[in-house]
């Protein structure tokens, strides 16, 4: 089966981005599943129900979120019954939402989709390393197809747990640092990985955001407003072959389109 997994979508210009560009992708790839990052596509802060919404009609499947789930409060109207949304699933016991979830493809298939929050230079939630799995297993139970959506920080802590969960899971997509990594590749046990899938939204930018205010902020030290860069749009991603049987990657294919 083909998944495509989006990059981080920050603001209008990543929602459009996924207008203008998921069509040309679904085409090309014939894809059974569309899963993306959602936690930015608010203003660049958070998610809202038309937000959510309006990527659902664009065509994306499933989001999962990250240390920004609740930064607008929106989300917290909606997470628990919405069922096509997940947030980093060791926040602590009682939080709305959940943090994983079995969902149907579009060819009839169950994938497992499990999102995680990193604690290295973030907030310290449950360590994740400790926790994933026994929803790993959890999810076995239903599946061999599984993803994992790792929202870190540290390379380093990206990639031991790529290694940690090779041959467990389908892949381990990381995000949250919004620059497409060169390491793309297939771990040694059938596990595809990325240490960042990248950002959806305005190229020119930093990580999203004005440059000029991001430059001001490192020249001064005074506290800014962040605001969503506009221009240049830019589509980040991988494409994954997965095994339908075995649940093991056979591709992973990154992604990257840019337009007006």
């Amino acid at each position: 089966m083909w998944i495509l997994f989006i990059g981080d979508i920050v603001g209008k210009p990543g929602r459009e981005a996924v207008r203008d560009f998921l069509p040309e992708i679904k085409q090309k790839f014939d894809l059974d599943l569309v899963i993306a990052n959602g936690e930015n596509a608010a203003g660049g802060r958070g998610i809202t129900r038309e937000v959510a919404d309006e990527l659902f009609n664009y065509g994306i499947d499933f989001l999962t979120m990250g240390n920004h789930v609740w930064d607008n409060k929106d989300i917290i109207n909606f997470i628990d019954d919405e069922r096509r949304i997940i947030r980093p699933a060791n926040y602590p016991k009682g939080v709305p939402g959940r943090g994983h979830a079995i969902i149907i493809s579009n060819n009839g298939l169950k994938v497992g989709v499990i999102n995680l929050s990193g604690r290295v230079f973030l907030t310290p939630l449950e360590n994740p390393f400790t926790m994933v799995i026994n929803l790993i297993n959890e999810l076995a139970l239903e599946t061999p197809i599984i993803i994992v959506d790792f929202h870190a920080e540290a390379t380093s802590e990206k990639i031991a747990m790529g290694w940690m969960l090779d041959g467990k899971v389908s892949a381990v997509i990381c995000t949250h640092t919004h620059i497409q990594t060169a390491d793309a590749r297939i771990l040694e046990k059938g596990t595809a990985y990325i240490t960042d899938v990248g950002m959806t939204g305005p190229r020119d930018s930093v990580l999203g955001i004005k440059k000029e205010i991001v430059i001001n902020n490192f020249l001064t030290q005074m506290p800014v407003k962040f605001e969503v860069a506009s221009g240049v749009k830019q589509l980040n991603g991988v494409v994954l072959e997965i095994d339908e049987t075995s649940g093991k990657a056979m591709q992973i294919i990154p992604i990257q389109i840019f337009g007006e």
